[in-house]
């Protein structure tokens, strides 16, 4: 039965760094998350989140009764909110790990670990998005010429795409004696070059014809 005192200047500053820090954590999930449901329907809790999670540790952390009280409290809770996607629980740990930080007084720590973590989450967003700029870019172009042509000739082709391409990935060569077919996946430095390229082929062999697609329509 022990009264419990509690700095009051110390419960308001964890209480506002515990509000600020869940609010920038939900700026960056509604602009850097890739879940599908509404993201800024989802996040509209997590200040709220943050700062109880930030007032129960401040009043139980001095309590071992209060504390065990804790503990039997939450044993007959049962939290109904669906978690569709494994980032959303990713975030709610991230708010959770905030309130019991700052409601620990241990603000500094806090406050690293919360800027590390969405500084992770800015690099690997930038990561994915050049990943899948670099998927978007790649094309696959299939030449067939309707003659037979060397094997040099085959390599002045391909040697031409490298110098006109940042990637280049041979799939396949097919070669009768009245036609020759060249297909391969290549990673565009500018559309326009490719399609000059394309413009090069079909002049030196009139016959030929390129065909250039976008490999996530194969």
């Amino acid at each position: 039965n022990q009264n419990i005192e509690i700095d009051l200047f110390g419960f308001l500053l964890s209480l506002f760094c515990a509000a600020i820090l869940s609010f920038l954590i939900q700026l960056f999930y509604i602009k850097y998350s890739t879940t599908l449901s509404n993201r800024k329907e989802f996040s509209k809790n997590f200040v709220i989140l943050g700062a109880t999670t930030c007032i129960v540790i401040m009043i139980v952390k001095s309590s071992l009764a209060l504390s065990l009280g804790l503990v039997g409290a939450l044993s007959i809770v049962r939290f109904r909110a669906a978690i569709k996607e494994p980032e959303e629980l990713v975030y709610l740990f991230l708010i959770i790990a905030v309130g019991l930080g700052c409601g620990a007084n241990q603000l500094l720590i806090t406050i690293i670990g919360i800027v590390f973590s969405l500084g992770i989450i800015v690099i690997y967003s930038k990561y994915e998005q050049k990943n899948q700029k670099n998927v978007d870019q790649k094309l696959n172009i299939g030449i067939v010429i309707d003659k037979h042509i060397s094997d040099v000739e085959v390599n002045n082709l391909i040697s031409l795409l490298k110098n006109t391409s940042e990637e280049l990935k041979f799939i396949s060569l097919s070669k009768t004696k009245d036609n020759t077919s060249i297909n391969l996946d290549v990673a565009t430095k500018k559309f326009e070059d490719l399609t000059a390229l394309s413009q090069k082929i079909e002049k030196k062999y009139p016959n030929s014809k390129v065909i250039i697609a976008n490999n996530n329509d194969l």
